[in-house]
């Protein structure tokens, strides 16, 4: 039904110019900023949001758009935004969320140099360059973008705390409240201080204060009232760091620990309160205690056991989590599952949710479509399609038969030009299965052998990659130049099972680094690239594994490539994160070989690329290491980036364009690839 129905100009987004051959991408098509992105629906179905290339500056910064959607949506051309908010000044625009009420919530970055005074990543003394966070309240038509309200609402505040929430502080979402058209619940976080949870009147712009957890707490809210319904805490009792979930005491306000849902930090269980069935004492509860995998169980807080069997679980991938309802009529009933394969999907247990998604997908046909936001009566719902070797673009179905196109993220992209990227396993030495995401070359087909490899670590390391498209042109920029790029998913990746995280426990540079090695032997015995046309390129984590490849000995490689990389171990652990949670949960288990230690027995060319205003990992790792080196590797290149902070939304275009550049230039002289 749905295919038969799309317009013309939605089918047409996704298909690539005809041409009798592709072009490599250039590096300007991923510095660019998308042509739209990060879009969000409100509640109501009457507005869209997101964040766009501002027209009136040649695309060359970003702005806040909004579509009025409260009058007959005509299908039949791309819709076109209602209202285009520039940026003011330094304040970058990244991300959007509609609200209701008409409003809604922006997040930005901003350049910063001055004191920190002991908030947050940063110096302790002197002065930082980094990136502050700030989110804006928009209102209707985003005429206006206001500051939100500091905090002091909050019983006890002073002025170091509101100083502290002010330079390092971030604000979310706790619970929209859908059942009441004006009111949402907003958390406020500072590492110092915790996280304050406020109640705010979306028609006033009022807020009232509600509750606070501390550093080592996290409360989970009802979406239907905003008041708890469960507090997790760590405490160190008795030598021993524990987790433990309290929930509610019938007939009283009272909160009491929960022994089933108590665990080991050192054990590193999984066990996630996802929400409460309706009408019972029971919980869901996501977690790995009794297999590999993340399930989903029913716990039941009277008798304090789980259910025998799982309600969802996959055989392969880890459980993610719950959809439940937003509507009066069924408010809290699951709608669906959400689980962590290659991609993230979702099994839908609602009949009419699931038939709107196989409808779609059989409109889009090898296309990964994924469902963002949608009206109570399910007339409107907004999704993206996107895939492995396609940008996403965003849609919109208008009454469950007609879709109209709002836009792509890159439209000037040429799918052709695009690698298919595969999910696939190869063996450790030592018999570990790594998943693996390989993007091959443009137009490759079956024998082909690749001009190179480049073996791309992901950062974390506890993180994933997934096989959706890559903006950071790192891999497609590369395939269409014909590389063959893998991104292996080694031990200490999360999201793929116990067994494979807990692997890389104190393996830093060592069985870790052992994985990547084992990924670009792989590549070699499958007749897909020649041994000496390899490289490896990582950023964070994955900088690291870079530094560690151009130590070690008999390395598989050509040359390295480093981004904002942790060189020194040493002091890594000696300033493992502001986050106490973070050292409690991780600070152990970064231990291995330290390639700061290591820089006599380098034996390959490292290009080195690091911010000035990276405060995750400082530049002083990038610059030490390349000074220990220069002269045993002159090939070797180290480029500091003013204005660039670690993560992507603090990366000015200029420098995602000239990263990319000056790798494919690395590769050239340096790598002999």
């Amino acid at each position: 039904m749905f295919k038969r129905l799309l317009a013309a100009s939605a089918v047409a987004l996704l298909t690539a110019p005809i041409a009798a051959y592709a072009e490599p991408l250039t590096a300007e098509d991923f510095a660019r900023y998308p042509s739209v992105s990060s879009m969000s629906m409100s509640l109501e179905g009457d507005m869209l949001v997101g964040v766009v290339a501002d027209p009136s500056k040649g695309g060359e910064a970003r702005a806040a758009a909004y579509w009025d959607l409260s009058g007959p949506i005509d299908t039949s051309k791309p819709l076109v935004p209602s209202n285009i908010t520039p940026s003011s000044g330094k304040t970058l625009f990244y991300g959007a969320t509609a609200l209701k009420d008409k409003k809604s919530l922006w997040f930005t970055v901003q350049p910063y140099i001055g004191a920190l005074m002991g908030c947050g990543e940063g110096k302790e003394t002197g002065s930082t360059k980094k990136y502050l966070e700030k989110t804006y309240m928009g209102n209707e038509r985003i005429k206006k973008i206001d500051n939100l309200p500091d905090g002091r609402a909050e019983i006890g505040a002073n002025k170091a705390l509101l100083r502290c929430y002010e330079l390092v502080g971030s604000t979310g979402i706790a619970a929209f409240l859908p059942l009441d058209p004006t009111k949402i619940v907003l958390t406020r976080t500072s590492t110092k201080s915790g996280t304050s949870y406020f109640e705010h009147d979306l028609s006033t712009g009022r807020e009232k204060f509600l509750y606070k957890a501390n550093p080592t707490q996290q409360i989970i809210v009802s979406s239907r009232t905003g008041m708890p319904i469960a507090r997790q805490e760590l405490e160190f009792v008795n030598g021993v760091w524990k987790s433990y979930i309290s929930l509610p005491v019938p007939g009283t306000d009272r909160f009491a620990r929960k022994d089933g849902l108590t665990t080991e930090i050192a054990n590193r269980y999984t066990m996630d309160l996802l929400g409460q069935q309706n009408g019972t004492n029971n919980y869901f509860i996501a977690t790995d205690k009794f297999s590999d995998k993340v399930s989903i169980y029913l716990y039941d807080a009277v008798s304090d056991s789980f259910s025998s069997d799982p309600v969802f679980a996959h055989p392969e991938f880890d459980a993610g989590g719950i959809i439940f309802s937003n509507r009066e009529k069924d408010f809290g009933e699951v709608l669906g599952f959400t689980y962590q394969g290659p991609v993230s999907e979702t099994f839908w247990v609602d009949p009419e949710m699931k038939s709107i998604q196989e409808g779609l997908n059989q409109a889009f046909p090898d296309r990964r479509v994924a469902i963002i936001n949608y009206t109570a009566d399910r007339n409107r719902v907004l999704f993206s399609v996107s895939a492995g070797n396609m940008p996403p673009a965003y849609y919109l179905l208008v009454d469950k038969s007609k879709v109209a196109v709002i836009g792509a993220e890159r439209p000037w992209i040429d799918t052709n030009s695009l690698g298919e990227v595969k999910f696939d396993y190869y063996k450790a030495r030592d018999g570990l299965e790594i998943p693996a995401f390989i993007t091959y070359p443009a137009g490759w087909k079956e024998g082909d052998k690749a001009r190179g490899a480049i073996i791309v670590p992901h950062g974390g390391p506890w993180a994933r990659d997934y096989g959706g498209f890559d903006s950071s042109g790192w891999t497609q920029y590369f395939a269409s130049r014909g590389y063959i790029v893998m991104q292996p998913q080694y031990r200490g990746s999360a999201g793929w099972g116990r067994k494979l995280w807990l692997a890389g426990d104190g393996e830093w540079g060592l069985k870790m680094q052992d994985d990547k090695d084992d990924g670009a032997a792989w590549l070699v015995s499958q007749g897909l690239v020649d041994a000496d046309k390899i490289a490896i390129h990582g950023y964070s984590y994955g900088g690291f594994a870079a530094f560690a490849a151009s130590v070690r000995p008999n390395s598989p490689y050509q040359c390295a490539i480093a981004g904002a990389g942790v060189a020194n171990l040493t002091k890594l652990g000696n300033s493992w994160g502001e986050s106490r949670i973070q050292r409690i949960f991780q600070g152990n288990t970064v231990k291995g070989m330290d390639p700061q230690q290591n820089t006599d027995k380098i034996n390959i060319p490292i290009l080195i690329y690091h911010g000035e205003y990276d405060v995750r990992v400082p530049i002083f790792h990038s610059r030490d290491f390349y000074n220990a080196i220069k002269d045993r590797q002159p090939q070797s290149k180290f480029i500091p980036l003013d204005l660039m902070g670690h993560q992507s939304p603090k990366w000015p275009a200029e420098h995602k364009g000239r990263v990319l550049e000056e790798i494919e230039t690395f590769l050239h002289t340096a790598c002999n690839m």
